[in-house]
């Protein structure tokens, strides 16, 4: 069987928004993937970029399950001898909530071009105010993610 591969034409692009309020990290991070490379969609291709924009909001009040926040550790390098540096997902929400979303996001999408190319369709707001209201987003429903109340 032939791998299908559709045309431009074919491809719509809709824009979503979701609130992270209260939600489980990694279970809307792969909800949002899933919806960035267009698996919901009966165009999809796994070697094309045929899925949505996505909005996130909400992304501080966003919860990690039982001690991760303290005990995971981000680490990034800088490139030189001696530049490793780590931080605490805790430290992350409080300081740069956003890149708590974006790291859990790409590491559900493909390596290389394409999942960079997807990951360039998603937005993260740390409030609940956005900047894509010209586009009209959808509210995108995830009913597999947990909404954890405080």
């Amino acid at each position: 069987m032939r791998t299908y591969s559709p045309k431009a034409s074919e491809i719509k692009r809709a824009w979503h928004v979701v609130d992270a309020d209260g939600l489980v990290l990694g279970r809307m991070a792969t909800e949002v993937a899933s919806v960035l490379r267009g698996k919901h969609k009966p165009v999809f291709a796994p070697h094309l970029d045929t899925g949505d924009h996505v909005v996130v909001v909400n992304a501080a009040k966003v919860v990690l399950t039982s001690d991760k926040a303290e005990k995971k550790i981000a680490y990034r390098h800088s490139g030189y001898p001696g530049g490793l540096k780590e931080q605490t997902y805790a430290d992350m929400l409080a300081k740069r909530p956003e890149e708590v979303v974006r790291r859990a996001v790409r590491g559900m999408l493909p390596k290389g071009p394409l999942g960079r190319q997807m990951l360039r369709k998603l937005k993260i707001y740390a409030g609940p105010e956005h900047r894509q209201t010209a586009q009209q987003p959808q509210p995108l429903e995830i009913p597999g993610a947990r909404r954890i109340t405080a």
